[in-house]
């Protein structure tokens, strides 16, 4: 398509991942593309930060899929192998479990974990496991194009596709991944290994669908990715490949709200006052805060806040930036330790709202030299799931004296306590709470995945790609099709194509 002048303006609001991929596609498609990022740097939650010779990838710190960024990137101009080193993690994950139990599982290899799972749980065990795996495959073949590649608009319109109703049978939406992992296995630590996929959506597992095993099967299919110089230097190759395509980019430019005329979306205005005028928004900002600030008094807004106000907000995140003296050569780029209790910490996350005090741990330390001082050095970024940041209540009030503080030393003390850390090989130690995060990437409560997938509705009372507001778009982990690095990237293009598509006025 080659846009007429009189349609081909599109502003997007919000450096993302999802954002840049729109930009991209857009642009490449002959639109006049502007970016608007309130903060001196593209990429959203994809970052590396450094200090003191430490990088750490402080945002996703492994890619899956890496097909979505591929395709983007080759149809855009060069491969994504011209832009970034891409390696494969391996072993993909260690993870410890409180039994005492250790399970290290092989990258991109269903055997090799159906192997793995054999050696430390028995040939029971393994069998269970690939039974549930091929009940993975099957739901992620049937779930792959209606429910996450293509725009969601409703239910209706998937009630008329042919064979959905067979569909739904494969999906189980009234299946909870607890319960779905329990129809299939035996061994107490593989459920918990299911559970944590929840996490991946920040959302419960006695509560989130069972389609979320699809994440599992695609972690041992597609693989688990590492970027040289962290996972990170995506945005700065996707930023490269904006300006190359003519995307003007304006940092440190807040926008204070989107400008409407009837139900048309007409372009924006920043804090500063000045306006800019657009044929189509694409908002890249949490979908609760486009609703309820940029598009506070527009009466067709009043659904999609009602609707967000339905759904239970995904859990944040807390975490610590250790830079460590000395290299431990067992130490795994990903390593999982699970507590003896996970229903007390998902209990804390949406029932009391308390920070975990035996929360499961997470620990990325990249074998990647150029992100430590030198190659006798470690990068350790530990994330637990916290409870979303409030001061009035619904939530924990993160910025209360001290409470950071000394939740950063008690999870120093557990990383102690659990065998995985010397403290006397701390170098540097830094940390960021929920109220970290909602400052820094204007998302309510710091909830990093906007609203969880707790319930069968999860997926409809997640914001829609495309808004009641003529003109207006969402991309994002806020909108559909949801968080993660392949789906922020997918969202992108469901609204380029959407735009790309639409008719000319």
């Amino acid at each position: 398509m080659n846009p007429t002048s009189s349609s081909n303006k599109v502003i997007i609001i919000g450096g993302g991942l999802g954002g840049l991929s729109a930009a991209l596609r857009l642009a490449k498609k002959g639109f006049s593309v502007q970016l608007f990022e309130r903060s001196a740097r593209l990429g959203g939650k994809c970052q590396v930060e450094s200090f003191a010779g430490y990088s750490f990838d402080t945002g996703p710190s492994l890619l899956t899929l890496p097909a979505v960024y591929r395709d983007l990137f080759l149809k855009t101009g060069a491969p994504l192998e011209e832009e970034v080193t891409l390696t494969p993690v391996d072993p993909a994950f260690d993870y410890h479990f409180a039994s005492g139990k250790r399970l290290t599982l092989p990258n991109a290899s269903r055997a090799g974990v159906a192997e793995a799972i054999e050696k430390t749980f028995g040939k029971e065990s393994a069998q269970e496991w690939v039974a549930l795996m091929d009940r993975a495959e099957a739901m992620w073949d049937v779930a792959r194009e209606p429910f996450v590649e293509s725009e969601l608009r409703g239910l209706l319109p998937l009630l008329r596709r042919p064979g959905f109703l067979a569909s739904l049978k494969t999906i189980s939406p009234f299946t909870s991944l607890r319960k779905m992992a329990k129809r299939y296995l035996t061994t107490p630590e593989l459920i918990t290994l299911i559970d944590r996929y929840a996490t991946y959506t920040g959302s419960d597992p006695r509560k989130a669908p069972a389609v979320l095993l699809t994440i599992a099967y695609i972690e041992q299919i597609f693989g688990a990715w590492h970027i040289a110089g962290g996972i990170g230097q995506l945005s700065a190759a996707l930023e490269r490949r904006a300006k190359d395509l003519g995307v003007e980019v304006h940092l440190n430019s807040e926008v204070r709200s989107i400008t409407t005329t009837g139900n048309k979306a007409t372009g924006i205005m920043l804090a500063n006052g000045d306006q800019f005028d657009a044929d189509h928004v694409i908002s890249n900002v949490d979908a609760q805060f486009t609703y309820k600030q940029l598009l506070s008094n527009h009466p067709k807004g009043a659904r999609e806040r009602r609707k967000l106000n339905h759904a239970i907000p995904s859990f944040s995140g807390f975490y610590l930036l250790l830079g460590l003296k000395g290299r431990d050569a067992s130490q795994s780029h990903h390593t999982v330790s699970f507590p003896a209790d996970y229903d007390a910490e998902f209990d804390a996350l949406f029932k009391t709202q308390t920070p975990v005090a035996d929360p499961t741990l997470y620990i990325c330390s990249p074998w990647d030299h150029s992100m430590s001082p030198s190659p006798n050095h470690e990068s350790w970024f530990v994330l637990v799931n916290a409870p979303r940041h409030s001061s009035s209540g619904d939530g924990f009030d993160w910025n209360a004296p001290e409470v950071s503080q000394r939740y950063s030393e008690h999870l120093v003390d557990l990383l102690v306590a659990r065998g995985l850390l010397d403290k006397a090989r701390i170098e540097t130690l830094s940390y960021r709470s929920p109220a970290d995060i909602e400052t820094l990437f204007n998302a309510p409560g710091g909830s990093i995945y906007g609203k969880s997938s707790n319930g069968v509705n999860a997926a409809f009372n997640r914001a829609s790609n495309r808004s009641p507001i003529e003109g207006l778009y969402l991309v994002g982990g806020s909108a559909h099709p949801g968080g993660g690095m392949p789906l922020v990237g997918i969202s992108g293009e469901i609204v380029a194509n959407v735009i790309a598509s639409a008719p000319s006025k």
